[in-house]
């Protein structure tokens, strides 16, 4: 890398490396010498940004969670946002129910080894999968049981796929846990979606303000605001963080994904600014495809599909025939609502990720 080289290239160089088209829902993430994390910016230069003394270490990463799950076009990107999803159930970020844990371990079993084989398969070969930070041998048990009963004949591609339906029509989907302290000195999570900003206490959500209702982010030192309308009502909600730079990440990533999720159009994204006076506090702006221009160019995709590597599976061929081995009338999927590396990754609750 040069001195002036930016984020925006080693962005594409590692999508190019990929072959990955559908780029826009992955980032590159980096942990600086204090234990914050921060996104590469595309617009900045890599060294400027970068704290630390050459060789950097970074994660490419899922950075904005598809929420058109049937509009992804092209297996890779559903290979590599399933690569996210596992990551994310093995560090307590996905919180589910005990069934619904079986499932996606049983999705993630049978992408990696195929069709349960009584001759290949001891009786306790779950227990060498690492999926849950915590797993007892109740849950490998039913793991097992649904891999051998449920899951039979399905290609990597289509169990990689269930597991993505079923991540999706969980709370948690899509959130990146940013630890806080609300008003009372509660320990709470923040993050942000498809749908909104969430807030969550222990494994409960106990806020949702959709982006339509959220009118402004700001921030002071460690202290971050909400803006927004709950039942007609105007609200404000504020979050203390442990640091100025924790709160100033969490702000950053609060303006792109509502940039992203909100808009129609890039077009329409304005400069934001974390105080009134435009002069006195940091500005930023979101820079990228919003989530409909992205769909819409998912679809004008006219190639190939390029063969997808998988790790540790014996199948690594493509499965091109994926879209003919779903479920035909799957209902379709809509937008998400409020229902009835080498980087410090972040759990909700430890011992509450089932």
């Amino acid at each position: 890398l040069q001195r002036e080289t930016k984020g925006q290239f080693l962005i594409d160089h590692i999508c190019n490396y990929y072959s990955l088209l559908e780029k826009d829902y992955f980032g590159i993430r980096y942990v600086d010498p204090e234990k914050q994390r921060h996104w590469l910016e595309p617009n900045k230069s890599i060294f400027k940004q970068m704290k630390s003394q050459p060789p950097y270490t970074m994660c490419f990463r899922v950075k904005f969670y598809p929420h058109e799950l049937l509009k992804i076009k092209e297996e890779l990107t559903r290979y590599l946002l399933y690569l996210q999803i596992k990551r994310d159930i093995y560090h307590g970020r996905l919180l589910c129910s005990f069934s619904d844990a079986a499932y996606l371990g049983a999705c993630i079993v049978q992408a990696e080894l195929g069709d349960y084989d009584p001759d290949e398969h001891p009786e306790n070969y779950i227990s060498d999968f690492k999926i849950f930070p915590k797993q007892s041998q109740k849950l490998e048990k039913k793991i097992a049981e649904m891999h051998r009963n449920d899951f039979r004949g399905q290609s990597p591609a289509v169990a990689e796929f269930n597991l993505l339906l079923k991540a999706y029509s969980l709370e948690t989907y899509g959130v990146d846990p940013h630890p806080c302290k609300d008003s009372t000195g509660t320990t709470t999570f923040l993050g942000f979606t498809a749908a909104g900003f969430v807030v969550f206490q222990g494994n409960k959500r106990i806020h949702l303000l959709k982006w339509c209702d959220v009118y402004k982010l700001k921030f002071e030192g460690k202290t971050f605001y909400v803006f927004g309308a709950q039942k007609e009502k105007k609200a404000v909600l504020s979050f203390h963080t442990s640091t100025p730079a924790a709160c100033k990440h969490l702000w950053k990533c609060g303006v792109e994904n509502q940039a992203f999720y909100k808009y129609a159009k890039s077009s329409q994204i304005k400069t934001m600014s974390s105080s009134k006076i435009f002069f006195k506090g940091s500005r930023f702006r979101y820079s990228g495809k919003v989530a409909k221009e992205v769909v819409e160019a998912s679809s004008k995709i006219q190639r190939d599909p390029p063969e997808v590597h998988r790790t540790n599976i014996t199948q690594s061929r493509s499965s091109p025939s994926l879209n003919k081995q779903l479920i035909i009338n799957m209902e379709p999927l809509q937008p998400l609502l409020p229902s009835p590396c080498e980087e410090e990754e972040v759990a909700f609750d430890e011992g509450e990720s089932l």
